[in-house]
């Protein structure tokens, strides 16, 4: 099955950005799109809802005035996530405000809806799902989504704990479609193993919570940039569903990040801290094992042309100068 053409035109690079909660905003996305990589954040970022329609209509004419005035490097495409999950009280009007606005890539989680699908569908635009191992993969296509994101090991906040060789092979082993990987990619070298692992893009977060243009406290920026893999720590306490966090803002909440309780999974709430005065993602900082990489806080192109280059070298070292869609590389 080809890749959609929305996924491969306009692309400077085979990157999606990772929708990140609360930092994802729309001078982090029309960042990532003019810098030639698909720009995303949650539709729970615009708070009240009302600014959704704000947000979306800014990205949408910002990046119509770039292509217009740069035809020869047009702009990337962007999605907007949504949480399917029951709690999310606001996933109707959401989903109005992305049909208004036809957002061409929408990214589900944690959940996969027939209706939800049909109702991007009906604008024409396509559905990624996330999903941390093949059974919730083959449910997810099964409800009509047009392609997965497959968050391994390693991942930032809500990540799986399979290796990402592992769930690569078995999703491929019956679908052909459009799969991307998640889970410490943070440098050219990896987008491109993604590739070699079958993936037809690379799902990258964490690397840019350390821009400029995110919506990240200069402490969270800081912390990425000052820590290595062996400082996430991978829990369910905060939210119900296990993530990965700095070990450091599990700290600086009190916590003994080597003594962490167990939350009840039934009791999911991404916001509350779960039984813990901590929140997650405001005062409980989300990040992948990918962070030893980032070096430094840039403006997101920056970041965007320092993979580019280390994707090139690596394309060069293996004698595939030559870019190639991104599912050309497919295993």
């Amino acid at each position: 099955m080809p890749v959609p053409s929305v996924l491969t035109e306009r692309l400077r690079l085979p990157v999606v950005c990772a929708p990140l909660f609360i930092i994802s905003n729309p001078d982090l996305v029309i960042a990532q799109c003019k810098a030639g990589v698909v720009g995303s954040f949650p539709a729970l970022n615009a708070r009240p809802a009302s600014q959704l329609d704000e947000w979306l209509d800014r990205i949408t004419t910002e990046l119509a005035d770039h292509n217009a005035k740069h035809p020869d490097r047009p702009a990337a495409p962007f999605a907007v996530n949504q949480i399917v999950h029951k709690s999310n009280d606001r996933l109707e009007h959401d989903l109005e405000m992305c049909a208004k606005y036809k957002v061409p890539i929408t990214i589900t989680s944690l959940g996969a809806r027939v209706e939800v699908n049909q109702s991007v569908h009906d604008y024409g635009g396509i559905v990624l799902h996330d999903v941390i191992n093949d059974r919730f993969a083959r449910k997810a296509i099964e409800k009509g989504a047009d392609g997965l994101i497959a968050v391994a090991a390693g991942a930032g906040g809500h990540a799986g704990t399979l290796s990402p060789f592992a769930l690569i092979r078995e999703i491929r082993e019956w679908f052909d479609g459009p799969l991307l990987l998640s889970g410490s990619i943070s440098h050219g070298n990896t987008i491109l193993a993604a590739q070699a692992a079958g993936a037809d893009l690379a799902y990258i977060g964490s690397a840019f919570i350390a821009t400029e243009e995110a919506r990240a406290a200069e402490g969270y920026k800081r912390m990425i940039v000052e820590s290595g893999a062996s400082d996430i720590v991978y829990s369910n306490l905060f939210t119900g569903v296990h993530g990965n966090y700095l070990r450091q803002s599990i700290v600086n909440a009190g916590l003994d990040p080597n003594d962490l309780p167990e939350s009840d999974p039934s009791k999911m709430n991404f916001g509350s801290g779960g039984s813990t005065k901590a929140k997650a993602w405001k005062d409980i900082w989300g990040a992948g094992q990918g962070v030893g990489t980032v070096k430094e806080v840039l403006p997101a192109a920056k970041l965007v042309e320092r993979f580019a280059a280390e994707y090139r070298e690596a394309r060069e070292r293996l004698g595939l100068a030559e870019p190639a869609a991104p599912q050309a590389l497919r295993a």
